[in-house]
């Protein structure tokens, strides 16, 4: 009769808390929720079904990142200093022109800048390996997802080698995307005084207790020499970005090499992103003075869940209000929150040729999925829809007009736009653009256009699994 009685008490306790817990969540949300639906949502299933959706919860809605936020208003100095001592170098029409870009972004637009698109992994591996083995005085380093196989091994031994020479080095990825990782490949580093950390590493009682921040991922790819040199966009650091998986073949991704004042900003983002891992402020010293090797506007936009608003989802959706003649996105997954759909549909009835290129192929099949839901849905707006045909499309860019153009790790679905650490590249210059458009007509040429005909002839159960998927769009 005692075990009996023990047990009863057990359970009790244990249901205690999982309501108890499932109020505190239910209270949070009420609080700080951002949108009616999905406050709806999370509030319903914590009343009828709390466990498991009150640990639920924790993973993927219990956001707070005050301290992220505090080291960025303790930088703000910093962004005031360069402001005020490299005052020549902004670029005032193209901040004026996209004033909420301005305004989102801790640099404005710096012109004085040299950039080039690098297209697929061999280019763009090649030029960061060049990039490394030129730095004199420091190098910044951060992937999602970075391999222990030859690509990483190549990376890791030009670093090392800089190591050796007295160059600082820092390098940081996320514990998500490079779970994989060897403790070999990070000690080798380590070993050869190379400065490592994963993005959560010093919150991991965090990660337990909610906030659970698995679920916030560093997704940005930034590489930075001497603050001279920046690299950023969608490759990552595994040999699939040379094209070298069976499975999904030619891998089709771009990058983009700046070499000039705009890399300040781009270590502004690293620097962030190292003291809320670490702790610790980068050891660095930046010039003085900062070289103009060329004359093409750049703004650096890093966003993430940090932010006060949903800054990355506002910048996209202003992007494609902005649109006039043309509006082109490629994207690999392309699951859309309402405001984004809103801004398409309603470019569709203004006249604009708004195309969307997307993978044939998927890497994740229920991603894959729910974008063919949203897709399909933007056919019957007229708005025009392709499938990548060269294997796997990766590359994340928007082009508006011949006015502006993006490039860097920003996914078209909510992940991206509100979970996400992400960060952009926005390019005003003439060059940029026309570079761009030549890059995408190329992409289209080498895509298939999905029609109306298409949809009505694909079987019923793939239509219901792709409804289906598109359900879980606000965590895809």
């Amino acid at each position: 009769m005692d075990g009996f009685f023990s047990t009863v008490t057990i359970v009790a306790l244990v249901t205690a808390f999982i309501y108890g817990l499932a109020i505190v969540c239910a209270s949070r949300e009420i609080m700080w929720g951002r949108t009616s639906e999905g406050s709806i949502a999370w509030l319903l299933s914590l009343f009828f079904l709390p466990f498991p959706t009150a640990f639920l919860y924790l993973i993927f809605a219990w956001k707070r990142f005050d301290d992220y936020g505090e080291i960025q208003r303790g930088l703000s100095s910093f962004e005031q200093d360069v402001n005020r001592r490299h005052g020549v170098l902004i670029d005032h029409e193209a901040n004026e022109t996209w004033p909420v870009h301005n305004r989102i972004t801790p640099l404005p637009f710096l012109k004085g800048n040299d950039c080039r698109l690098l297209i697929d992994g061999e280019a763009t591996f090649r030029s960061i390996l060049e990039g490394i083995r030129a730095a004199q005085h420091f190098i910044l380093v951060q992937f999602f997802i970075v391999r222990d196989d030859e690509v990483g091994q190549a990376l890791a031994d030009a670093l090392i080698d800089k190591a050796r020479e007295g160059v600082t080095i820092y390098f940081l990825y996320d514990d998500v995307g490079s779970r994989s990782l060897s403790r070999g490949y990070i000690n080798r580093l380590r070993n050869a005084g190379v400065k490592v950390s994963g993005f959560n590493k010093r919150h991991r009682l965090l990660r337990l207790l909610g906030p659970m921040r698995l679920n916030y991922r560093n997704h940005r790819k930034v590489v930075v020499v001497d603050a001279k040199q920046c690299w950023v966009g969608g490759h990552n650091i595994g040999r699939e970005y040379l094209g070298r998986s069976k499975a999904l073949g030619r891998w089709r991704d771009t990058h983009v090499r700046v070499d000039g004042p705009a890399t300040i900003a781009a270590a502004l983002s690293f620097a962030e992103d190292w003291q809320w891992a670490t702790g610790s402020l980068l050891d660095v010293a930046l010039p003085e003075t900062l070289e103009t090797p060329g004359n093409q506007p750049v703004l650096v936009m890093p966003t993430g869940p940090a932010d006060p608003i949903e800054d990355c989802s506002i910048a996209f959706a202003e992007t494609i209000s902005r649109a006039r003649d043309r509006l082109w996105i490629v994207s690999p997954y392309f699951v859309p929150g309402i405001e984004v759909l809103t801004a398409l549909y309603a470019a569709a009835l203004r006249g604009v040729d708004v195309r969307i290129l997307l993978p044939e192929k998927a890497d994740h099949r229920l991603v894959w999925l729910a974008s063919y839901a949203h897709a399909d849905d933007l056919i019957d707006h007229g708005i025009k829809i392709y499938r990548y045909q060269e294997g796997f499309l990766h590359q994340k860019v928007i082009l508006v007009d011949d006015h502006l153009a993006g490039i860097g790790t920003v996914n078209f679905d909510n992940r991206s736009f509100n979970i996400n650490f992400e960060i952009t590249l926005w390019f005003t210059g003439a060059q940029m653009i026309d570079d761009t458009s030549r890059m995408l007509r190329t992409d289209f040429d080498n895509a298939r256009q999905t029609g109306l005909a298409e949809l009505r002839s694909r079987r019923y159960a793939f239509r219901i699994l792709c409804q289906a998927a598109k359900l879980f769009s606000p965590i895809l």
